[in-house]
């Protein structure tokens, strides 16, 4: 089943539940008023929103149409928002391109940082920032939502705990990102409000493209209306879904409604860096990965970061062509 929150004036939306294409929709706030209250009552919430999906695709249920500008990010805030790095060769390119050694430790523990999730932006809100210097980027990710999940508890045990996948653009400010690391305290000012796909999906809905906890599809990342990435979700993911969650989990339990991306996207070609989509390569997930290719090969980056008026655009589509989470569209704005 396909969920979303639409915006009524509240912090969390209302919940509803979206036909396969997209054009529909119905509301569930007769099971949950939100789509964070389903998650907390999984067990019995559930099966009312299996059941309310059917009754939609037979058209058997009172529906109003599905307008992707009318949602909020699925989850409008959360209680966790943690975001790995599960594409190493994404983390090997950036060290590359700073002349540092990667430890062999990256390619057996995840990297993961807290993100802030108290202000989650629309898929179809601006992006809004005082100052283009920051080095504004997009970053295309998948992301899942958890259910309540153990301390310790195992990859495999994990996959279990994944509620339902989407999409995210984890908006990044290069410029603030290195003096943020040099004080070894993480992430913080270079890593604002991030957005998600209009639609969360239950991992069913995937089919033969959900495998082994990794997603199995081409990722569209557009970039004022050119193409710019199209990175496999299921290729040179180092580790899939349940071992990121598993890493999360190790010290503490995970509250339902965890949210865990995976990373920028990133396939390698021909086992080196990977290329542009005109030069036969995937493309790329974010401007700072093609930066960092222009500066191992040329010795300098010659693509700029976002600026005001660019445009953004994140989908995934089905082997059909139909879009699964609808689209994350944002444009660069200048902040007051």
């Amino acid at each position: 089943m396909k969920l979303a929150s639409l915006k009524d004036g509240s912090r969390d939306g209302k919940l509803v539940v979206v036909n396969d294409r997209l054009t529909y929709c119905t509301e569930a706030t007769h099971i949950a008023a939100t789509l964070q209250a389903a998650l907390d009552d999984w067990e019995h919430a559930a099966p009312k929103l299996q059941v309310l999906s059917e009754s939609l695709s037979h058209e058997a249920v009172p529906m109003i149409r599905f307008h992707e500008h009318d949602a909020l990010s699925p989850l409008p805030r959360a209680y966790q928002w943690a975001d790995g790095s599960a594409y190493v060769n994404h983390v090997e390119l950036v060290r590359k391109a700073r002349g540092a050694t990667m430890p062999d430790s990256f390619w057996t523990d995840p990297l993961m940082y807290q993100g802030g999730s108290d202000t989650f932006l629309s898929p179809r809100d601006p992006i809004r920032m005082p100052d283009p210097a920051w080095g504004i980027d997009m970053e295309g990710e998948i992301a899942v939502i958890t259910g309540d999940v153990p301390m310790g508890v195992s990859a495999d045990e994990a996959r279990d705990f994944i509620r339902l996948v989407m999409l995210v653009n984890d908006v990044s400010l290069r410029g603030l990102i290195p003096g943020e690391l040099g004080k070894g305290f993480g992430f913080f000012q270079s890593k604002p409000s991030s957005a998600f796909s209009p639609v969360a999906v239950t991992p069913d809905v995937l089919g033969d493209a959900w495998k082994g906890g990794k997603l199995h599809l081409p990722l569209h990342v557009d970039l004022n209306g050119e193409p710019f990435g199209r990175a496999n979700g299921g290729i040179d993911m180092t580790f899939d879904f349940g071992r990121l969650i598993a890493h999360a989990a190790k010290s503490r339990a995970l509250g339902a409604g965890t949210i865990i991306g995976s990373g920028t996207v990133s396939n390698k070609l021909n086992g080196g860096p990977g290329k542009s989509l005109a030069d036969g390569g995937a493309g790329y997930s974010c401007i700072a990965e093609l930066r960092m290719i222009e500066t191992i090969e040329h010795g300098e980056a010659k693509t700029p970061f976002l600026k005001s008026g660019d445009t953004v655009r994140i989908e995934m589509q089905d082997t059909g062509g139909h879009s699964i989470f609808g689209a994350i569209e944002q444009t660069v704005e200048t902040a007051a």
